[in-house]
């Protein structure tokens, strides 16, 4: 496929998701980033993994930015969005994959339960139709 074919297809595909569509799809590209740093700390490759773990945090710093405050469980989620990249830093300095797979493993659950919550509102919408 074209570059400029799949770029155009990326960016049709942002610009049309929904609020929680955009949501997983953080969720989903924070994870992927994740996988690709503890890839390149494991083959040693350190310019490759720090790319990648800055690239995650900046993820989760926007994660982290688009909460709405008039909710407790942002509350919740910005301590959790927190300790993410507390712990993204320091697998960042160390080069070590233990901080990153605690990352992974949270960010795994919270796009999981994301999921899950897409599909019971989608089915509460139809339901109301």
């Amino acid at each position: 496929m074209n570059h400029n074919v799949l770029n155009q297809y990326k960016q049709n595909t942002v610009n049309t998701a929904t609020p929680e569509e955009l949501t997983l799809m953080l969720y989903k590209g924070a994870i992927k980033f994740i996988n690709i740093g503890k890839i390149g700390i494991e083959n040693g490759d350190t310019e490759k993994a720090h790319e990648a773990i800055i690239r995650a945090q900046d993820i989760i710093i926007e994660l982290n930015a688009s909460l709405n405050m008039d909710y407790d469980i942002s509350k919740e989620l910005r301590n959790i969005y927190e300790f993410m990249i507390d712990r993204l830093v320091d697998a960042n300095i160390q080069k070590e994959t233990k901080s990153l797979e605690e990352v992974l493993e949270l960010l795994t659950e919270l796009k999981d339960t994301w999921k899950e919550a897409m599909q019971k509102i989608k089915k509460v919408r139809y339901a109301n139709k």
